[in-house]
């Protein structure tokens, strides 16, 4: 059961709890909250150096799989999480649901999204591919489509989209600029700026949960608030899931390029959703919207490590067959 516990995770939630219990103040707030636009920056810096343009080209040639990805990142994930509170309105608290909605118009993942595909024995180029594209392309379309969303409700900042380019596109389209002297370095050392990334995750998270807590977070959010965020994520995942296998099925896609679509359009980005919401929401508000988020994380990749783990044998008991003939 451990194994199924991302060790991000569990840093994460020990963030939380140091923030629950041990929340910045004064000059604390200040101080982390410039450190944490400080973080956001050198991450998408970072990401812009390691982001291969080769692969963004090859990724052209298949548009018919990464077109389907696409919808289903950005338009089905909308509209469930729309259709679901538009039904179920006064189901969540009103902090929760943005979250919801939030996480609904996110990027798909990378990491996860390439290896669970590998290990479901997918179409592995396609989606490092689709996924990259994704990552690129959420920087600007998540948010757009949150913006669209949120508005006319005032949940997000006046000067949302000047932040976005100051602390999102500048500092990727920087590193794009500086790959040809940087990229290889980057990506020789994938693993060690990973801790830069998820340090900054941390840092994001710990200011958000302090400002929320002294905002009396929890005071207002009980065990069944929680309870219905899970019930919520996982009505979401299950649903995208059975969607996008059943299109792809319809649209005749071949089978590794089924596991790819499915793997790659139900998957959500924690690593560009937090530092996003940072930009676009006032930190009093960036606590609650990025639970659900967080809660989405460990819920895919419990359901879909299961998942991948039965496409492989059924892709081997396949493979075996066709030996045979």
């Amino acid at each position: 059961m451990f194994k199924f516990v991302d060790p991000f995770l569990a840093s994460l939630i020990s963030t939380v709890l140091l923030a629950s219990f041990f929340p910045c103040y004064g000059d604390g707030v200040a101080f982390f909250n410039h450190l944490a636009i400080a973080a956001i920056a050198l991450m998408f810096f970072l990401q812009g150096a390691r982001l291969s343009r080769q692969a963004m080209v090859e990724g052209l040639l298949h548009w018919r799989l990464h077109l389907l990805i696409f919808l289903c990142t950005f338009a089905l994930f909308p509209i469930l999480g729309l259709t679901l509170r538009y039904f179920f309105p006064d189901l969540l608290l009103p902090g929760l649901w943005t979250g919801v909605i939030f996480l609904c118009c996110l990027p798909s993942t990378v990491q996860s999204s390439i290896a669970f595909t590998s290990i479901a024995k997918g179409n592995v180029p396609a989606a490092i591919c689709s996924a990259t594209a994704s990552n690129l392309m959420g920087v600007i379309i998540t948010p757009l489509l949150a913006g669209f969303i949120f508005s006319s409700q005032g949940h997000m900042k006046l000067d949302g989209t000047l932040d976005i380019v100051y602390q999102l596109l500048l500092p990727f389209v920087a590193g794009q600029l500086l790959q040809p002297w940087i990229g290889e370095w980057a990506i020789r050392n994938r693993r060690l700026l990973s801790f830069s990334d998820r340090g900054s995750i941390l840092i994001v998270v710990y200011s958000a949960f302090s400002e929320a807590v002294n905002m009396h977070l929890w005071q207002r959010l009980n065990l069944e608030q929680l309870l219905l965020v899970v019930g919520m994520d996982v009505c979401l995942l299950v649903s995208v899931l059975l969607i996008t296998a059943i299109i792809s099925k319809i649209l005749k896609f071949h089978t590794k390029d089924r596991i790819s679509i499915v793997f790659c359009g139900s998957k959500k980005s924690l690593a560009s959703g937090v530092p996003i919401a940072n930009v676009l929401f006032p930190s009093n508000m960036v606590g609650i919207i990025v639970l659900p988020l967080m809660i989405f994380h460990q819920i895919q990749l419990f359901i879909i490590a299961i998942i991948a783990r039965y496409c492989a044998k059924l892709m081997d008991k396949k493979e075996d067959a066709e030996k045979e003939f």
